[in-house]
């Protein structure tokens, strides 16, 4: 399959033949578990301080008799501590086990939890080449993206001085030619999430702005920051192809593009 390359101008200078990757076939599943597989990775192993609800003197007897003891007093076992005395009568609150007040946590979280998700070496390079070949298919794409008719081309390649500029306002500009605009000015938008996420860290939802591939590390990866998600195209990977197992627009570099295909990623 071939495609045009257009120039900064949004004029035809050409066209250049798609790398093999993209002739993958889609396999939503194969995305969604890579995907599970990059979240486990990005997670931190946590754990409970070993003495956390155990740094109280709780120790009773429940002989008769005994000195500080419980026995004869039609009070459970509960393990307790002692906040005063007068004579031989002591005043106990429970303390200790997990459902008292201050006491330790039943089940708590523990550290040597494996949390990681591996994935098969062979099986995440297929899941990145079904992502690739998702974000040509148009009809996908229409579910992330409200303003795809106006873009020129799917997929977009422009040539190598796109990689070049070093203005958040001169790329701006750039896409505007294309038709880009309205969705990078989309994904502005946030909104405050309904329910439950406003009090637990996820209060604001955002739309997925289109996503750039360069070939290298460059002045655009700077300058496009705040509009898109900027991306070398060795560090690809199902995520940041398809956010949610959903694909997303991807304006690619032509030189990026000739990686892909040359040093065969991937494969």
């Amino acid at each position: 399959m071939k495609v045009n390359v257009y120039s900064i101008n949004c004029e035809k200078v050409g066209s250049i033949e798609l790398p093999p990757q993209f002739k993958e076939e889609y396999r939503p599943d194969l995305i969604q578990r890579a995907i599970i597989a990059l979240f486990t990775h990005q997670l931190q192993p946590k754990g409970t301080d070993v003495l956390a609800g155990k740094r109280k003197v709780v120790w009773l007897s429940k002989r008769r008799r005994a000195y500080k003891g419980i026995y004869g007093y039609g009070i459970s076992r509960t393990p307790r501590k002692t906040l005063w005395r007068r004579g031989e009568r002591f005043y106990w609150v429970g303390a200790f086990a997990p459902q008292t007040v201050g006491g330790r946590e039943a089940h708590p979280p523990k550290v040597e939890k494996v949390i990681y998700e591996k994935i098969n070496k062979k099986e995440r390079r297929k899941a990145i080449r079904s992502a690739l070949a998702a974000t040509l298919n148009k009809e996908l794409l229409s579910r992330r993206h409200k303003y795809l008719d106006k873009v020129k081309e799917v997929p977009l390649v422009i040539n190598g001085k796109i990689e070049e500029v070093k203005k958040a306002k001169e790329f701006m500009e750039i896409m505007k030619k294309f038709g880009v605009d309205k969705e990078i000015e989309r994904a502005k938008e946030k909104k405050v999430r309904s329910g439950k996420g406003k009090m637990r860290g996820r209060r604001y939802k955002k739309k997925v702005p289109p996503l750039v591939v360069v070939s290298k590390k460059c002045d655009l990866m700077k300058a496009a920051r705040n509009l898109v998600d900027v991306v070398q195209v060795k560090d690809l990977n199902p995520l940041i192809l398809c956010p949610g197992g959903i694909p997303r627009l991807v304006i690619w570099s032509k030189d990026a593009l000739e990686k892909l295909a040359k040093e065969k990623l991937f494969m």
